[in-house]
């Protein structure tokens, strides 16, 4: 095999893995995956088209998804203010309390440290940047690395929707992100 059919083989093995280790309790991987990216996102990025996006599903297989989970009760609607037909998801106490467990995947990522660590995830991060410009996918980074991210003194600010950010949003992820690399 090749290097890159190496790596590529390694990061299934790996997705496997974590998948395999998602599996608790009452939660499928897909589920838990809907709550781990509603817990990393920020308000404006939560609906069930941006979850599905991210997870590169369909908006009705991820409408399903977030249905269970609020039957089960990890997960919140969150009505619109401007418009009620709008709703987005929010993790209630249960499901943040169902993500602390951590499986073998980040268990194994935590005692990786140093170049190698960082390596890995530069490495990761150019290949998903890469992956999603050839499928034309959005980025869904952090707000701190967005192009519209500004600071005027100490507070944090979204240009693009000209609202001011709590500082833990700038660290959350956004479905209106744009990379300042490409931009």
């Amino acid at each position: 095999m090749t290097t890159d059919q190496n790596i590529r083989a390694l990061m299934n093995r790996l997705a496997r893995l974590d998948s395999a280790s998602s599996w608790a309790g009452d939660l499928n991987p897909v589920q838990r995956a809907a709550l781990e990216y509603l817990r990393d996102a920020n308000r404006f990025s939560r609906s069930p088209s941006h979850v599905a996006e991210f997870l590169g599903t369909t908006r009705g297989t991820m409408s399903q998804t977030l249905k269970a989970l609020l039957r089960k009760g990890y997960v919140e609607e969150v009505r619109s203010d401007s418009d009620k037909r709008s709703i987005s998801y929010a993790l209630s106490n249960a499901g943040q309390a169902v993500l602390g467990d951590d499986g073998v995947v980040a268990v194994a990522l935590a005692k990786l440290t140093g170049p190698a660590a960082d390596a890995l995830e530069s490495g990761l991060r150019e290949t998903l940047r890469q992956a999603l410009a050839l499928n034309g996918a959005k980025t869904f980074g952090q707000c701190r690395s967005c192009r519209f991210h500004q600071t005027k003194g100490d507070t944090a600010f979204c240009q693009l929707l000209s609202l001011p950010l709590a500082p833990s949003e700038t660290m959350q992820i956004c479905v209106e992100h744009q990379d300042r690399q490409t931009a």
